[in-house]
């Protein structure tokens, strides 16, 4: 059994324990995530199944959807609600929704963001998180993120009160730390605030509406993608018996290239073969990234 899995991810559960769930139900160890969701985070968690986890470099790099849910009064530790406060300001004035849809306009485009402490990224060999458990600070490497689109979906006029939550869409590229972007984005409305709730509504192709609860996949009710339509955003090309043999031999091959960098190979079976890229050193040649079915 091969192919992808989506997961509605529950809360609670990292996306590690999802994967060690999915082990066992499908008595397989090959089994892989693609884009990690902390634990209180919910929503879709593409899962890659045997042959499927040879293609996990390919679908990662996917874009991101979001619906977030930003809480304006205090800051936490870990800049979602899972922290302890940090900074807390009852002296709330009412935020308006031209001056919130203008904050929220101005985070859209490339930036530079720094990941909170409390996170995966590594420093030295070691995660973010491990010094922060020892009270460590370090120096945090910058990155480069882009925000596609970001939508206020709340519809109050006003937001008045101690606390102010509202609900956002986020469409970003990968990597993109929203609980970051909810601390941003009440530095420049001038108050404390976290992300208090978080949903991945898209990874890539797949959609929330795709996927499935635990109690699904227990029961056998779900479908898995297959590796041909995971990677049909690639350009894919269908070879000959001749063309077949090289291909699965992981030779290089004349090709010419314009439009696209990324070439996937299958049968008239729709079963994907490789993956090739254009060679750096000659661009009329293309080679093997990944060789799915060997001879």
């Amino acid at each position: 059994m091969n192919g992808i899995l989506l997961l509605n991810k529950p809360k609670k559960m990292t996306s590690h324990d999802c994967v060690n769930q999915v082990r066992k139900i499908f008595h397989t160890k090959k089994v892989g995530h693609l884009g990690t969701l902390d634990p209180n985070v919910t929503g879709v968690l593409p899962l890659c199944i045997n042959d499927a986890t040879k293609i996990i470099q390919f679908l990662d790099k996917s874009n991101k959807e979001y619906i977030a849910e930003v809480t304006i009064g205090y800051s936490t530790t870990s800049e979602d609600s899972s922290g302890e406060i940090v900074e807390k300001n009852d002296d709330l004035k009412s935020i308006s929704r031209e001056q919130l849809l203008d904050v929220l306009n101005s985070f859209l485009g490339k930036q530079i963001q720094i990941p909170p402490m409390i996170s995966s990224v590594k420093v030295n060999g070691k995660k973010l998180y491990e010094y922060a458990r020892q009270n460590i600070e370090v120096e945090r490497p910058k990155r480069t993120i882009e925000v596609y689109d970001i939508e206020l979906l709340s519809q109050e006029d006003n937001f008045t009160g101690k606390e102010v939550s509202f609900n956002v869409r986020i469409h970003c590229s990968k990597g993109t730390y929203i609980r970051t972007l909810a601390v941003d984005i009440g530095k420049k409305l001038g108050y404390p605030s976290h992300m208090s709730d978080l949903i991945r509504i898209k990874s890539g192709n797949f959609h929330l509406n795709q996927c499935y609860s635990f109690d699904e996949i227990k029961s056998g009710n779900y479908e898995l993608i297959s590796i041909y339509d995971a990677l049909k955003s690639y350009h894919m090309v269908e070879v000959d018996d001749i063309l077949r043999k090289k291909i699965t031999h992981g030779q290089k091959l004349t090709y010419e290239i314009k439009q696209f960098t990324t070439i996937v190979f299958c049968d008239i079976f729709k079963q994907v073969l490789a993956v090739y890229e254009r060679d750096a050193k000659d661009p009329h040649m293309i080679r093997p990234v990944r060789v799915l079915i060997g001879e």
